[in-house]
């Protein structure tokens, strides 16, 4: 059976951080001026990682990427520090640019310079970090708790300075309560926020987690979701709510968990009450595709 080559993804970068998100030229970079609004240069090796950087993984390809591009255009959006000593600073925000520019062979970037105690920079850090595009909901969430525990804003004080709804900002923090399982495939992006909040409709954790399985199996859409999770608030088991809501027999879902296990991914069925349907195997990559294709042929 033919395998399939790997391809190149690309993926976009960007961040922002309140008025600095458009960087404005410096005709001659200073190194004794610290206001906030002038662009200096800054050596590398005297900058310090961010300790209140909420995000702790960054994709390696997505910064070899943005490496390529600042080797070719330079860096363009500077990155944002405060001044620890003379010689030393420290990231308020940037860091994805700060590790690509150091991928690229640079010494020396451009760089705002602010003045900022812990606290402010810890505050400083998750609204940067909020205002990523490439968040994911659970994400965005662990933010919202993160400034509300430690910077001690209520929702109220939260919402008006991210410059979103109260009710927003509560519907995030409610993803919290989801289990570990709902919370992955939300992180995953296998469920939207749309899913999750629906899922959050159901009492118990083991309703949640099968209903979870039921969408996943199903394709569900939001609206499904919602009916399905209003069908486990009814008298009748969530076992037999699961059933209601699918064409699926129990020796049907015998079959998925089997196919699912022997070639490591998720197998859905869709299934008309004539007995027509089909089979839909998953994968993430070409990689994962090459092993389910070894799989099937016995390898």
């Amino acid at each position: 059976m033919a395998k399939v080559p790997k391809q190149e993804l690309g993926k976009g970068i960007r961040a922002l951080l309140g008025n600095t998100e458009t960087a404005k030229p410096a005709s001659k970079p200073s190194e004794d001026h610290d206001t906030a609004d002038a662009v200096r240069e800054v050596d590398l090796k005297h900058i310090e990682i961010n300790p209140f950087q909420p995000r702790k993984e960054f994709d390696q390809e997505a910064l070899e990427e943005l490496s390529e591009s600042i080797k070719t255009f330079g860096l363009i959006q500077p990155i944002t520090l405060r001044k620890l000593d003379n010689n030393t600073f420290q990231l308020i925000s940037g860091e994805r640019r700060f590790r690509a520019s150091k991928l690229a062979g640079l010494t020396r970037v451009p760089a705002y310079v602010r003045t900022a105690n812990d606290q402010e920079m810890l505050e400083m850090a998750l609204v940067e970090n909020i205002q990523r595009a490439d968040l994911n909901a659970i994400e965005v969430a662990i933010s919202y708790q993160r400034l509300i525990d430690e910077c001690d804003l209520t929702h109220e004080k939260l919402s008006e300075r991210i410059g979103k709804n109260r009710s927003t900002v509560s519907n995030y923090i409610r993803l919290l309560k989801l289990p570990p399982a709902l919370q992955g495939a939300l992180k995953a992006r296998r469920i939207s926020m749309g899913h999750a909040r629906a899922l959050l409709g159901i009492d118990s954790q083991d309703g949640q987690l099968m209903a979870l399985h039921q969408v996943l199996l199903d394709d569900l859409s939001v609206r499904a979701t919602e009916k399905l999770a209003k069908a486990f608030g009814q008298p009748e088991s969530t076992k037999k709510a699961v059933e209601k809501a699918s064409n699926l027999t129990p020796l049907h879902r015998d079959v998925l968990d089997h196919l699912s296990k022997r070639l490591g991914t998720r197998v859905e069925m869709k299934r008309k009450s004539s007995g027509a349907g089909k089979l839909i195997i998953n994968f993430s990559s070409d990689d994962e595709l090459n092993n389910i294709l070894d799989e099937m042929e016995g390898n």
